[in-house]
């Protein structure tokens, strides 16, 4: 293998974008794989652990040895490349198309450009599919969002946990202390201060936002979504599938979290079963299985079973409403133990909750005897056990008839697999072993203007563009969005339904949002005949 270190290339405004080369020996010409982020390539030689979840650049060697260059670039303002870091803005977009162009038109280079990687890397691909440089061929985009106001900075219009931690960790840190000491480089741009002064999806967000132009993408896509990466990069894939409009594939995976997630990305057996095919198929023009590979296809959660259709959704889903009431279910404790029926209650009454929670430890989660406990600090509304396999596929919704003492409201909701337990575990108090299956957040305030071309009647999408203050204790109609997901519910197991003002970081990790001091009140949901709050939930028919 040649590796060409820290070459640099002047880009249009003077700015030289710092790149290493990894290629076969031989004059080529070769097919080029292209990777770029702000992790800088000076830390590739970190093994791709939990410990370090930002090193999502694929088997650098094993393509290599597979006949493609592999070129990997420090976005501008990071590593060893000029300027400044401004996080996904115009300028960093623009840096793709001349280095796609640089790298097509190299005396080893074959003249045809895929791009890789997971991740941020998977997130700029969205960006060279929107720029469109003659010489690239295709985007092998695995675990990549392209909306990072919802999914980064403010999920539901919430403020997130996550991107000021990932800044600071993966890349600050990343850049200041590389694995092989050269070139440390302090990031001085402030984003989460940006972040903060921008709660609003304004004109900052949507320049950072693929997802406002993937239709303008033509060339052959592959979309490889995680179910276990609902909080962050899934909705992106599905999302980046569908809009796009050249060739185009999506798989979704069933690794069962974001680190097995890395970790299969990392794995060459992986590549060759999916991406390898995909690449030998449009950047060297070889007859593959990518050819036959049905258009969507995805692990259902809970199972060993892989699904195949012509489209996403499935044709075939229909909505199925489960209705809140009081209770109680008998099976869970929780701060009030409500119940989903089939029917609306007829005289169902109202649960309230104040917060925060006296009890609450960790976020919304108490700390029992036993360890923490994230269902009792928490409202609850819980099936009866199901009579028989229930399977789920796309998106749904939390529809909740609600009051506040507050100008705001916020939701954050869950629905989870309730696992049957024996009547002398309930008796002694434990509680019931689950999983969660999707969640939805949304602050009220931000929950009156939807944009119908991209949402729709069982998932609105919200615009975020300003909020509309609450009357308090006027009664307002919420609909919260539900996470995309492919699950079946098991005979014997409950539906569960999670209502809580906040989350923690014990449940939701970094993912979880920020409780604000200012948030205290009082809710009430109503859920009676007049107000018939539900779970509505995609159902696959048989």
């Amino acid at each position: 293998m040649v590796e060409e270190k820290d070459i640099r290339v002047a880009m249009r405004d003077g700015i030289k974008i710092a790149l290493r080369v990894y290629r076969p020996e031989g004059s080529g010409p070769f097919s080029a794989l292209f990777a770029c982020s702000p992790y800088r390539y000076d830390n590739n030689q970190l093994p791709a652990q939990p410990m370090f979840p930002w090193q999502k650049i694929g088997p650098i060697d094993w393509y290599v040895s597979r006949g493609y260059a592999y070129v990997h670039a420090d976005v501008r303002g990071s590593g060893f490349s000029e300027g400044i870091y401004r996080f996904l803005d115009r300028e960093e977009q623009k840096d793709l198309y001349e280095l796609i162009e640089w790298i097509g038109t190299q005396s080893w280079c074959n003249g045809k450009v895929g791009g890789i990687g997971q991740s941020y890397y998977a997130m700029l691909q969205w960006f060279m599919g929107i720029e469109n440089p003659p010489h690239l061929a295709c985007l092998g985009i695995y675990d990549g969002l392209n909306d990072p106001y919802r999914y980064m900075g403010y999920p539901g219009g919430i403020e997130g946990n996550f991107l000021p931690h990932w800044f600071n960790a993966a890349v600050r840190v990343a850049n200041l202390y590389p694995a092989n000491a050269q070139h440390p480089r302090q990031v001085t741009y402030d984003l989460p201060l940006d972040v903060q002064n921008h709660p609003l999806y304004d004109s900052y967000w949507r320049e950072r936002a693929a997802v406002e132009r993937l239709d303008e993408i033509t060339v052959p896509l592959f979309s490889i979504g995680v179910w276990a990466e609902q909080d962050l990069h899934l909705d992106g894939n599905i999302r980046g599938y569908l809009a796009a409009k050249g060739p185009k594939k999506l798989l979704i995976t069933g690794a069962p979290t974001t680190s097995s997630a890395a970790i299969d990305f990392a794995d060459a057996a992986f590549h060759e079963k999916y991406l390898l095919p995909f690449y030998d198929m449009y950047l060297k023009g070889a007859k593959t299985s990518h050819a036959s590979r049905p258009n969507v296809q995805y692990a259902l959660t809970n199972s060993n079973v892989t699904r195949s259709f012509d489209t996403w959704p499935p044709p075939g889903v229909k909505p199925r409403t489960f209705y809140l009431a009081t209770g109680p279910s008998g099976s869970v404790a929780s701060l009030n133990d409500g119940t989903l029926t089939d029917a609306p209650p007829r005289d169902g009454g109202a649960t309230s909750y104040s917060y925060p929670n006296p009890n609450w430890v960790v976020g919304t989660v108490v700390v029992a005897p036993t360890g923490p406990d994230p269902a009792r600090g928490v409202l609850t509304f819980t099936t009866e056990p199901l009579a028989r396999e229930l399977e789920i596929a796309g998106s749904g919704k939390v529809v909740l008839h609600a009051a506040t003492t507050r100008d705001d409201m916020d939701f954050i909701v869950k629905v989870s697999e309730q696992f049957a337990q024996s009547p002398e575990g309930r008796a002694r108090g434990i509680q019931p072993r689950y999983v969660i299956v999707t969640k939805g957040w949304l602050r009220a305030s931000h929950g009156k203007q939807r944009d119908p071309q991209r949402g729709s009647r069982l998932c609105p999408w919200y615009t975020h563009a300003r909020e509309i203050k609450l009357i308090p204790r006027e009664v307002y109609t919420i609909e919260v969005p539900l996470e995309p997901i492919a699950h079946i519910f098991t005979p014997g197991s409950r539906i569960r339904l999670e209502i809580a003002p906040g989350d923690s970081q014990i449940t939701d990790g970094l993912f979880s949002h920020i409780y604000r001091p200012d948030k205290i009140g009082t809710d009430t949901i109503h859920h009676d005949a007049t107000h018939p709050s539900a779970l509505v939930m995609p159902v696959l028919s048989a």
